[in-house]
């Protein structure tokens, strides 16, 4: 069977490493959300600018849809996509009842650091405290997000997250 997983987080959570490890420890494809975004996102956070709700539309419809189409195909999808509010999360649930969130977890301090020591095409440090004013974490009546906390290696991560029965 198949299944659809987002990794959920904010920037320099990991959902990147993480997504590339895990795939093939459960046969997945790892897509990277950020290659999703449409140019003009790209420049708007590349210019220190957080991007809206009406930025991001678009964006979660086309990850959507490619979640759905690989299920549809019979293959398990990957893909590190924030997902930092649950209408987000909502958005990304319609029409794809086999999605699965994956919530990278760490305080903002942990992150920061980890940021800091990175590189990233776009994503400066300075937008991590908008991340954190956005997110609104996964709450427990949402039945399809497994959290993991990000203060451990990353194959323990990945050990966790492949022992949490994501395929369905």
């Amino acid at each position: 069977m198949a299944s659809f997983i987002i990794l959920m987080g904010v920037s320099g959570s990991g959902k990147t490493v993480i997504g590339k490890a895990l795939a093939p420890k459960i046969n997945a494809e790892f897509i990277d959300g950020d290659n999703l975004h449409s140019q003009q996102n790209v420049d708007k956070m590349a210019a220190g600018i957080p991007l809206t709700d009406a930025d991001r539309l678009d964006w979660l419809q086309l990850i959507a849809k490619v979640g759905r189409e690989h299920v549809a195909h019979g293959t398990t999808c990957i893909i590190a996509c924030s997902a930092l509010k649950r209408s987000y999360r909502n958005l990304l649930r319609t029409d794809n009842p086999s999605i699965r969130f994956v919530y990278l977890k760490g305080s903002f301090d942990l992150i920061h650091d980890r940021i800091a020591k990175r590189s990233h095409q776009y994503m400066p440090s300075s937008l991590l405290k908008s991340q954190f004013e956005t997110l609104e974490e996964p709450q427990a009546d949402e039945q399809d997000v497994v959290s993991v906390s990000i203060d451990q290696s990353i194959p323990e991560i990945v050990e966790e997250i492949a022992k949490a029965d994501l395929i369905l």
